[in-house]
């Protein structure tokens, strides 16, 4: 058939916005990141934030992402052990 496109379907990956557990001296993006998590997290002692996700709740620790999808779920990225992103 020519002339025709082929439409792929909609990708798995769930594109959000997301925001990185800050170290335990940073006051302000504390506040962010409680505020923004609102009822679905808390923070725990030190530096670690309990979050709620779809999957039960996780542990995200300073550096890692709380992601909040476009479904509107939350989830945990776990930095890499290395320090690097990616």
């Amino acid at each position: 058939m020519r002339g025709m496109i082929r439409v792929c379907p909609t990708p798995q990956f769930d594109h959000g916005a997301a925001l990185r557990v800050p170290p335990a001296a940073d006051a302000h993006g504390w506040s962010a990141l409680m505020a923004w998590l609102g009822n679905a997290g808390r923070r725990l002692a030190g530096t670690a934030v309990e979050v709620d996700t779809r999957n039960g709740r996780l542990v995200a620790s300073v550096g890692d992402w709380v992601v909040l999808s476009v479904s509107g779920h939350f989830h945990v990225a776990v930095a890499n052990e290395s320090g690097w992103d990616a």
